[in-house]
């Protein structure tokens, strides 16, 4: 009797995931900007976890590791997306930040995000400022860590002017 009669030749399937694709997590109480917003990144190759509140955001940052984390700023309460950039910024993996608001600025808690993407976003503007802060982010998680934070902040900066 052969030693593997009765299994299978073919390999085991397992799911993979692309080492080339990005993670994000996107976070937001409205299902339909959710579902619009993780299609067109999908599209456009990254792969997208969702949360539809601040403590089922911080579940999964907890047991997965992201890229970037974008989260409304106000769902469950008024700082139910600073809790979620906070969150963020405490994992060892140090994912980049942005806050999704339709609301102006005024909150002075928003500086802890890297960006502001202010709602209505044209997709094509949303996806550039997606790309330019996760090469910056990169970058700057090669400076020394004083010349880190001191780039983290001057960002921060500029992200409440630009956005």
């Amino acid at each position: 009797m052969r030693a593997n009669q009765g299994k299978s030749d073919l390999p085991a399937l397992t799911p993979k995931i692309s080492s080339t694709k990005r993670r994000i997590l996107l976070v937001d109480d409205d299902t339909a900007v959710l579902l619009t917003l993780k299609a067109v990144l999908e599209l456009n190759q990254f792969e997208v976890d969702t949360a539809a509140s601040a403590a089922e955001a911080i579940k999964k940052m907890g047991a997965n590791v992201y890229h970037m984390v974008i989260t409304d700023a106000r769902m469950e309460n008024e700082t139910a997306g600073i809790e979620v950039i906070r969150a963020a910024r405490s994992q060892p993996y140090n994912p980049a930040t942005a806050l999704l608001t339709a609301y102006s600025q005024t909150d002075d808690d928003w500086h802890e995000a890297q960006s502001v993407l202010v709602k209505p976003i044209g997709m094509a503007d949303l996806l550039r400022q997606i790309e330019a802060l996760l090469v910056r982010h990169e970058d700057e998680k090669h400076l020394p860590p004083a010349t880190y934070q001191a780039a983290g902040a001057r960002n921060r900066e500029r992200g409440k002017i630009a956005s």
